[in-house]
């Protein structure tokens, strides 16, 4: 009996009991339907909470800090969800902290232009430039307060948090005379009204050994008070947090060419200049190397290690949610077999109802010459045709409950104040596995039915009425 025999009369077996069929693979669809929605359910949460940590870019981003820091610390200031907000220049911290780290006696890898211009030539690496977050006093409407002003390049412009700006703009250029604010900050300001504060100048102050400005009272000798004004052109809507100086979020941003001439003019670069002539500049504490793909964080950070620089990134948290991820895509899987399981108990009972029902034609096949192996076939190839049907059903049905119930979780969660998202996301590979697995399965319920009417005697089938 050659395939096409064999399948032809499986498709005629099917077709000559449409309802019992028809019931077995609404079965096989509904077990499938929820083992793929919960296991997209997986997916989908994964989806949302790693895209948007990527895309933050958080996790594209490599600290470098100088060979011999052992101990790794974050900048000055609780920020986000800390204590409730302080009014703008009232029950401040007296001063930033402002001591910069002074290298130690013995072989130091320090962090140079031309260290940046060797780690930016790195495999994998887009960029690397100076990690720089500098006290200063910022002065507004007759109040000030002491904070941490940080650097940024334009190349950040349309990435990470700098992706949406809800109030104002980015830097037009990296000369421009201006600065932006978090959220936080602007609301402590201006808490009516933070869009308000866009157009509005700020004067920075911050210690100075360049010979100009004011002379700061109850400094040094030959430090002078540095003056800088800038213009609010953009508020960012991220939080800041002990995380945020990975993304480059801080209080205050400022162009990096502005926060580069503050820092080379600091007394402490001032100071280690005077002690060693043949520097013609400070070493900067730290810098920010960012990698092309989130999946070359690791051996970026790695080949870092080799210079003999150290180097973190929050690489590791990712990896360690995506495992969590996996974990919970199995379970939820294992939940969805169950009702699988119960469909394969169908399967085989109508295989059963089935051999009973023909046992008189399989005793006939055989006495033609049919072997066990043919009515094997015929059997396994319908239980097949029933799984891979039930499967693409299942799918079918599994994604437009998602979609009904993806629908229905947005509107509660846009009435929340959330973002809306895709919860439940339906990748090809597992639409391939879910129709996979449902054929295996119904293999797997096929074979004692199969068997059993391959060992059939052909002569008591002919006799059986």
């Amino acid at each position: 009996m050659t395939f096409r025999d064999t399948l032809d009369l499986a498709v005629r077996n099917l077709k000559q009991s449409k309802l019992r069929t028809g019931l077995t693979t609404l079965g096989v669809s509904i077990g499938i339907a929820t083992r793929a929605g919960m296991v997209s359910l997986g997916v989908g949460l994964q989806d949302q909470f790693v895209g948007r940590f990527t895309k933050s870019g958080m996790f594209d981003s490599i600290n470098v800090l100088p060979g011999s820091v052992g101990q790794i610390t974050f900048g000055p200031g609780r920020g986000g969800r800390g204590p409730a907000r302080r009014p703008f220049g009232r029950n401040a911290a007296a001063a930033a902290a402002q001591a910069q780290s002074q290298s130690p006696s013995g072989e130091v890898k320090e962090i140079t232009d031309e260290t940046l211009k060797e780690l930016a030539a790195l495999p994998n690496v887009r960029e690397a430039y100076p990690g720089l977050r500098l006290p200063v006093e910022v002065k507004f409407g007759g109040d000030s307060e002491f904070n941490t002003a940080t650097g940024v390049p334009m190349s950040v412009k349309n990435e990470g948090a700098f992706q949406s700006i809800p109030h104002g703009r980015f830097f037009a250029d990296e000369n421009e005379a201006a600065c932006l604010l978090s959220l936080d900050l602007a609301k402590r300001m201006n808490d009516a009204n933070p869009a308000g504060l866009i157009g509005k100048e700020l004067m920075l102050n911050y210690a100075s050994s360049s010979g100009s400005g004011q002379a700061a009272p109850g400094m040094p000798a030959g430090v002078t008070r540095g003056e800088s004004k800038c213009t609010i052109v953009g508020i960012i809507e991220r939080e800041t947090g002990p995380f945020a100086a990975a993304g480059g979020v801080s209080p205050l941003m400022i162009p990096l060419p502005k926060a580069r001439e503050i820092f080379h003019a600091s007394p402490q670069a001032a100071q280690m200049l005077a002690r060693d002539p043949t520097r013609t500049s400070r070493p900067y504490p730290s810098a920010v190397v960012k990698v092309k793909s989130p999946q070359a964080t690791q051996d970026v950070e790695e080949q870092i290690k080799k210079l003999g620089l150290s180097a973190f990134s929050l690489n590791d948290a990712l990896e360690g949610a995506k495992r969590a991820f996996i974990i919970l895509d199995i379970v939820l899987s294992l939940i969805g077999s169950i009702a699988l399981a119960v469909s394969s108990l169908g399967i085989m009972n109508t295989m059963v109802m089935s051999i009973l029902e023909r046992t008189r034609e399989i005793g006939i096949m055989k006495a033609i010459g049919g072997s066990d192996g043919d009515i094997r076939r015929i059997f396994l190839i319908e239980a097949s045709a029933i799984g891979f049907l039930g499967g693409a059903a299942g799918i079918v049905l599994g994604w437009s409950v998602g979609r009904i119930i993806n629908i229905g979780a947005n509107v509660y969660i846009e009435r929340q104040g959330g973002t809306a998202g895709n919860l439940f996301s339906l990748p090809w590979w597992l639409i391939a596995g879910a129709i996979g697995f449902s054929i295996a399965v119904s293999l797997m319920a096929g074979l004692y039915p199969a068997a059993r009417a391959a060992k059939l005697d052909p002569i008591k089938a002919l006799r059986h009425d």
